[in-house]
């Protein structure tokens, strides 16, 4: 900008918006907040980044690296400064040309785009993030995303896909592709992405049965959401090294034994807005560094048995059960110094349970009466 030209507040909107990204990358795919919130999950945050992330960050796009571009090339009626490039909500029926090879990050959502082809992204070797969130895509040519090396995000949620794209860059990190029309995941899909951390697919009509045998193999993920679709069991051939999975919004009925064993390395588990009934003794020992457990919304007549074991367990979510009675031992282990860290948060609230006959050392290993959720209880 000139120095004698007026200022103006929309020239500093891009810098904003690569800012945001920069913070988007520092952080946990659950704690993701405004521009970038796409119908994530609520709920009290336990973990700090670094412990719960499980991502290597040395390639993550550096601030001190971004040096401004005085490139002519801009689309027309887009917004471009600082390497971003903004076309959203401009009615767009394709991706458009004159990009700049130096584009970082590509926000294309709240268009009509149908179809991604074949040179669409061509000479963008340099993208970061590619934003494609609610068009109308139902096509992608299997060469779509050849050029995009460098790409680590890629968000193509709300769009017409009735299945995952092929040949995705194998240096994703981050994929969020919830609210389509996927019905299956074939083996082989996720292929050669060694990288990927996190993969956000709910909102899709998924089943159980659609989830083909090694459809997961070789990712190492730490944060998996397949909410909202059609499941009524836990899969059994998830990645092993997930901290976080969200199963909730389903069709889940029970837990059995088994259904937990590869998951071992959960911090947080998500099965709230189910129809479980039955939690099977023993199922839980498999998750011994757990740390959030949500239950909440589905008919439970009990307290599920092992959360005493469980001796990371900070926060219970079982509100709004079938749940008549509540143990002196159904949260606390017996003796002091079991547990390693104490509850700051359990919430009973909407149960049939009379909580005036609940006894006080039933919760003797929470932080704060506070943290105690009782009462309001409606037929």
């Amino acid at each position: 900008m000139p120095a004698d030209a007026p200022w103006s507040p929309s020239a500093m909107w891009p810098l904003w918006l690569l800012a945001s990204l920069l913070a988007l990358s520092q952080a946990l795919p659950f704690e993701q907040r405004g521009f970038w919130d796409f119908t994530l999950d609520d709920g009290p945050f336990m973990m700090n980044d670094e412990e719960a992330s499980g991502a290597d960050t040395s390639g993550i796009l550096d601030p001190d690296s971004v040096t401004p571009t005085y490139s002519a090339m801009c689309p027309f009626g887009c917004h471009c400064h600082l390497r971003v490039v903004q076309c959203s909500d401009l009615g767009l029926k394709s991706v458009p040309k004159e990009i700049s090879p130096d584009t970082t990050l590509l926000d294309l959502q709240n268009n009509d785009i149908s179809e991604l082809r074949k040179d669409d992204f061509k000479g963008l070797q340099h993208l970061y993030a590619l934003v494609l969130v609610n068009n109308k895509i139902s096509k992608i040519h299997e060469k779509a995303f050849s050029p995009l090396r460098k790409l680590q995000k890629l968000y193509i949620s709300k769009n017409h896909l009735v299945e995952i794209p092929p040949n995705l860059p194998s240096s994703l990190v981050e994929l969020r592709i919830h609210d389509n029309r996927i019905r299956k995941v074939p083996k082989g899909v996720f292929s050669g992405l060694r990288n990927m951390n996190c993969i956000e697919m709910g909102g899709n009509p998924l089943e159980n049965s659609g989830f083909e045998p090694g459809a997961f193999d070789g990712l190492k993920l730490n944060y998996l959401r397949i909410s909202e679709a059609k499941l009524t069991g836990i899969p059994k051939d998830l990645p092993e090294t997930l901290n976080e999975l969200h199963l909730d919004h389903n069709k889940i009925q029970a837990i059995e034994l088994e259904d937990l064993l590869r998951y071992s390395k959960l911090y947080r588990l998500g099965l709230g807005h189910n129809q479980i009934r039955m939690i099977e003794n023993g199922s839980l020992s498999f998750l011994p560094t757990l740390r959030e457990l949500h239950l909440d919304n589905n008919k439970l007549a009990r307290v599920p048995s092992g959360l005493p074991d469980l001796k990371l367990l900070q926060v219970v979510y079982l509100h709004s059960n079938n749940i008549t009675k509540v143990g002196v031992n159904d949260f606390c282990p017996v003796g002091f110094g079991v547990k390693r860290a104490y509850y700051n948060g359990i919430s009973l609230f909407n149960n049939p349970v009379p909580y005036w006959e609940v006894q006080p050392a039933t919760f003797r290993c929470v932080t704060d009466r506070l943290a105690i959720q009782f009462g309001n209880y409606k037929k």
